[in-house]
């Protein structure tokens, strides 16, 4: 069997998730540090600013256990971010609310990541024919560009 690495396609690859993960990273933690809590918290709430959501929904839209969910929507909830209550349609579930607060914090962070400086400084040459290839890869569904509750994943 061939060493699949050696293709340049796989060596592409391991390039561009290298790229985006030490640079997703940084821009994590500037997030986390500018609104004081885990970027877990930003995550949460960026998936309620379209409606409110079950917290069985949250949790797969944050791919967050159940436990890991209700510890993350009781922080949220102490600082005022979101507002629980009973599921009308389902009176055993709770549905989970943004705030005004909760919306006031997400409008005030940037929650579109920084093009690395690596990137950034691609001509716009190179840079048109890297959107062709990656837009491509979209399209063709390759690779999504959405999240588990179908919005495109800033987080």
């Amino acid at each position: 069997m061939p060493d699949r690495r050696s293709r340049p396609i796989d060596e592409a690859w391991a390039a561009m998730t290298s790229l985006v993960f030490e640079n997703r990273d940084t821009w994590r933690r500037r997030v986390a540090a500018e609104v004081d809590m885990p970027f877990s918290r930003v995550r949460v709430l960026r998936r309620l600013v379209d409606g409110p959501l079950t917290m069985s929904a949250v949790a797969t839209a944050a791919a967050m256990d159940a436990p890991a969910t209700t510890v993350c929507v009781n922080e949220l909830e102490s600082r005022g971010y979101v507002r629980r209550t009973v599921d009308d349609s389902d009176r055993r579930s709770k549905r989970v609310t943004i705030t005004d607060d909760g919306r006031a914090l997400m409008d005030r962070v940037q929650m579109t990541d920084p093009v690395p400086d690596s990137l950034a400084d691609l001509g716009d040459e190179d840079a048109a024919v890297l959107h062709r290839i990656l837009s491509g890869a979209v399209s063709s569904g390759v690779v999504s560009p959405d999240g588990a509750d179908g919005a495109p994943d800033r987080s």
